[in-house]
């Protein structure tokens, strides 16, 4: 009777052990498939480590590159503005003051040219000019160094001594400019004794 019993607990523990083996054996290819899917994972995580790397790498190049060749554009313009300065200069009278009308009329045409071809190239760059005459002061744009009655109506600009320029909505430099104070019957009948143009001292 206890052998009987005996084996019969054996043959019952016999599953038991092929069942702990097979859970080990389990458990052993869960921990190799996890330890394969970091690896995996950490493969991955380097990968994309380095190309972040080599994109802020190459962001910082082409920053650079921008910022030293930003003017090339700009500078190639005014490349071409400079020979035709040259060209002016070129059909300058002489010193001797033997220049004819036709001579002095070239080289003022050459400098108008000149001019005309520094504007187109500044405007392709955004910049543009600023010569308000006529127009009404305005303190983000315009600087007043005068005030003189005239035709316009006060607080608006009679005369530009110096032409302004912005770029976009920024101003590279204000208009230097001559403030109507409004018009008047007689001008001699004016106390500053100056005709009429006072000068602001604030400026």
């Amino acid at each position: 009777m206890t052998d009987e019993t005996h084996q019969t607990d054996d043959e019952k523990s016999a599953p038991e052990a092929g069942a702990a083996e097979e859970s080990g054996q389990d458990a052993r290819a869960e921990l190799e498939a996890a330890r394969a899917e970091i690896a995996e994972l950490n493969d991955r995580i380097l990968r994309l480590a380095a190309e972040l790397e080599n994109t802020r790498r190459r962001a910082e190049r082409e920053k650079q590159d921008a910022s030293r060749y930003a003017i090339a554009n700009f500078a190639r313009d005014m490349l071409n503005v400079a020979d035709t300065f040259e060209r002016a200069l070129a059909a300058a009278p002489a010193d001797d003051g033997s220049a004819s009308g036709e001579t002095i009329a070239a080289f003022v045409s050459g400098l108008k040219l000149a001019d005309k071809d520094l504007m187109a190239a500044l405007e392709r760059h955004g910049v543009k000019r600023i010569n308000p005459v006529g127009e009404k002061f305005d303190p983000h744009l315009h600087q007043a160094v005068a005030q003189a009655p005239g035709p316009a109506p006060a607080g608006f600009v009679l005369e530009v001594a110096q032409p302004g320029f912005v770029i976009g909505e920024r101003v590279l430099r204000a208009a230097m400019v001559i403030v109507s104070s409004g018009p008047v019957d007689n001008p001699k009948e004016d106390e500053s004794g100056s005709n009429g143009v006072h000068f602001d001292t604030r400026v």
